[in-house]
């Protein structure tokens, strides 16, 4: 054999030995990753093969599955109560994929997962269609209806999360404006469409405002202020007169800072007539008082600088590090650098209703198997003891005297007891720029004392048409809120 020949037998060699490592190499060492990937056209034929399992909500399944023509997908995901219950769900679509309880217990609802082993291989030796299990929710149907029914009726971009204080089970989560996941659930040009517009739409209805938005709490914050001040010494008496003047003039600034409630008595005011009228100077000195450290300390002991799993994963509140004199203060009345979503406030309310104890909020109750069996048991699990029992019931007093004779009376219950605090939070790149916030946190009582609800609701009224002076959580959230509570109590 000449040389040149012996060159190209050399390199078509190489290029059969090379061939033949890299299907080997594809063949077993990516085989399985390969099979599994998303992207991986038979994958996707195989996940809408089959009916999906439910998400239950009361007993009762908030979802489907309907079979479909035309496509390679036989199997097409549908939701009732949509909007209503999308930021429970999230959607599930062919194009799309999946998010929020749709996403994270994927393997469940579909039936890949790994406990399912045993009855993926009897339904294949039988002959059964594959089928899906389901997730079980801790979702209270009429606190959702509640919750999102109020804020529908004022027509506002918002948010409600509502917890049982004493596991931490989410009974409520609402976030308006809503979409209906099944309009975007197949893979047709015009669902694709429906995604698109959804997704551009400036309201922004794909966003859960409940988990992934930050806003700054404003007064709402105050009770965790007001814990924070207590439980580390700088106030022991809630009816002891302060040394706090109004308008409060900001450390190391010429800025002074009034008070919302016009007449009210917030000059050197005690804490607890500081709580009951929302009086600014008050907290903010106070905050400054506790200080940066242990006003931080006692907000990452509620939950801040943290992302939550629900298990569907939360946006972290921020209290940030090393802020000067002036920004703490600020903080005690919760503004300046100050963030939270509303199911933090929730857990900062939920976790002084319960003595001072915050739980892990959770809103699967159970995983179920297609054949009925418990795959796995949701359970309540401590967070942190963020106050002692003594603080917890002094802010709770404050709470409950701010509904009875202050801004929050608007959450009153007959025969009911009912601690709550409104919040006006400013935003926008001047602070006064944009429209405040509306914010509002409560709980009620049973006649043991326990408590088995706290609600945190939120409302960006940027587009409603009432007047500034109309803004206030008192007014726009306290009502959402006593709706709530009133159908966890009913039940």
């Amino acid at each position: 054999m000449n040389k040149p020949l012996r060159h190209i037998a050399v390199f078509c060699g190489v290029l059969t030995l090379a061939l033949l490592l890299r299907a080997t190499w594809v063949q077993f060492a990516e085989g399985e990753s390969l099979a599994k990937h998303d992207k991986n056209r038979r994958v996707q034929i195989e996940a809408f093969s089959h009916p999906r399992g439910d998400i239950i909500v009361g007993g009762k399944p908030i979802t489907g599955s309907k079979e479909v023509s035309g496509t390679d997908f036989k199997y097409q995901r549908v939701f009732k109560e949509g909007p209503m219950y999308a930021p429970v769900t999230g959607y599930f679509s062919q194009a799309q994929g999946a998010t929020f309880l749709e996403g994270v217990e994927n393997d469940v609802l579909s039936g890949d997962d790994d406990r399912l082993f045993i009855r993926r291989t009897l339904d294949m030796l039988t002959g059964e269609k594959r089928k899906g299990g389901d997730v079980i929710t801790t979702i209270d149907p009429k606190a959702q209806k509640a919750a999102y029914q109020g804020l529908v009726d004022l027509n506002a971009r918002g948010a409600v999360v509502a917890l049982d204080p004493r596991s931490g089970k989410v009974l409520a989560m609402a976030s308006t404006p809503s979409y209906d996941p099944s309009v975007f659930a197949g893979i047709s040009q015009k669902e694709g469409k429906e995604f698109t517009r959804l997704s551009k739409n400036k309201d922004k209805p794909l966003s859960n405002r409940a988990l992934r938005e930050i806003y700054p709490p404003g007064s709402t914050f105050k009770i965790l202020t007001a814990a924070a001040a207590l439980e580390h010494g700088v106030i022991d008496d809630i009816d002891e007169r302060t040394d706090a003047k109004a308008p409060y003039k900001l450390p190391l600034s010429s800025t002074t800072i009034g008070n919302d409630v016009p007449g009210a008595p917030c000059d050197k005011a005690s804490l607890k007539v500081g709580m009951q009228w929302s009086c600014n100077n008050v907290f903010l000195d106070t905050a400054l008082k506790v200080g940066d450290d242990d006003m931080r300390e006692t907000a990452e002991k509620f939950g801040f600088n943290k992302q939550q799993f629900v298990p569907v994963r939360s946006s972290a509140s921020s209290y940030p590090d090393g802020l000067d004199k002036p920004q703490t203060a600020l903080t005690g009345m919760g503004q300046g650098s100050l963030t939270s979503t509303p199911l933090q406030m929730a857990m900062v309310a939920a976790g002084l209703a319960n003595d001072g104890k915050v739980m892990k909020p959770y809103m699967v109750e159970e995983l179920r198997g297609p054949d009925l069996s418990t795959i796995e048991k949701g359970k309540p699990q401590e967070l942190s003891q963020a106050v002692s029992e003594d603080t917890a019931g002094k802010v709770q007093e404050m709470m409950e005297h701010t509904v009875e004779e202050g801004t929050a009376n608007k959450a009153q219950i007959d025969g009911v007891t009912v601690g709550g605090k409104t919040g006006t939070a400013q935003h926008g790149s001047n602070v006064n720029d944009e429209r405040p916030y509306a914010w509002f946190v409560s709980y009620a009582k049973n006649e043991d004392g326990s408590s088995p609800v706290a609600v945190a609701v939120f409302v960006d009224p940027k587009d409603m048409n009432i007047p500034r002076s109309e803004i206030a959580g008192g007014k726009l959230g306290a009502p959402i809120a006593k709706a709530v509570m009133e159908a966890v109590l009913d039940d």
